[in-house]
Order: C-alpha cells, then structure tokens, then sequence
C-alpha cells in the first residue's frame, strides 16, 4: 500500500514538472512563431524604509551568478535618492523571463551594503518575493519572480537585523 501511494505522489510530481515545461516550450514557441519582441518593464515599489536618510539601490539578475551581492554580475544596478513616500524604481527593456531583486537601504548613502564586523548588515535589505531569511541571502530560486507581459509590479519589504533609524516610515 505504501508503494502504491508513493508512486502516485512521485506520478504527480513529474506530471508538474512535464506541464512546467510544456507551458515555457508554449511561451517560447509562440513568441518566436509571432516575432514578439515584448520589451517588458519591472517596477519595484519598496516597503519598510526606517527613515529617509541616503538612497536605495537594487540590483537586477537573470540568473544566480552573482546573486546578490556581485554588482558587476546584475543586469542592471539602479540607485535612487529618497523623498517623501514608497520608492519605485522601474528597470527597462526586459526580455520576458526569470529574474531577482535584490535591494538594499543606503542609509550613509556611500554606495557600499555595510556589514559590522561579525558580518551583520547594518543597513536594510530585502529581494524580491520577501523570503525569510535566517542564516544568510537567499538563493536565487528563492527570489525569482517571472517577467511576461509589458508592465510588472513587485513590492519588497526591507528588513533591519541592527535597528539603527528610529522608527519605520511604513508598516
């Protein structure tokens, strides 16, 4: 009976794996048959900010060399001062795909994600998804989050392990 059983779950598990991969051979196929060059954008609306202090830079990847800490890895590296309200930072011209965010709160606004000296971050952080995060960054597979059409939208909630602002901006 237990043979039984595991062998329908193992069925079913394949079966998701087969209708994962019919679905992006579709995708693929339908685009190139078409000739659809579908330039899509990613905006990314940040949640959690301590304060307004310095900037906020994310880091967009394709894949998980380099994620997340490998700037010259990223497809594109974006930087934005804060003003009043919820950041959002568009990234342009994407191809349909598989992608990952990682942001970061540059409170001194040195361009650098600082860590103390046990190698804890003394600034915010998050990715896209908002894994939990427990021992240290995510994996790649962890964050991804599928581009498709021409405008996507994702939030990211940035974390403070070291609370060094005095109070929270949003919820």
């Amino acid at each position: 009976m237990q043979r039984f059983f595991f062998s329908i779950l193992l069925l079913a598990f394949m079966g998701n794996l087969v209708v994962s991969d019919k679905a992006r051979a579709t995708l693929n196929s339908n685009l190139a048959k078409n000739n659809l060059k579908v330039n899509s954008n990613l905006t990314v609306n940040i949640d959690g900010l301590k304060n307004q202090n310095g900037q906020v830079c994310l880091s967009l990847f394709s894949g998980s060399q380099g994620f997340p800490s490998d700037g010259d890895r990223a497809l594109q590296v974006k930087c934005v001062g804060l003003e009043e309200g919820t950041p959002a930072i568009t990234f342009e011209n994407l191809k349909p795909g598989s992608y990952g965010v990682a942001a970061f709160h540059d409170i001194n606004d040195d361009g650098v994600f600082n860590l103390n000296g046990l190698g804890i971050p003394k600034e915010g952080f998050g990715f896209s998804r908002d894994p939990k995060i427990f021992t240290g960054p995510p994996k790649f597979g962890d964050v991804v989050v599928i581009i498709v059409g021409p405008k996507n939208n994702i939030r990211i909630k940035l974390q403070y392990l070291l609370a060094r602002a005095s109070r929270s901006l949003t919820p």
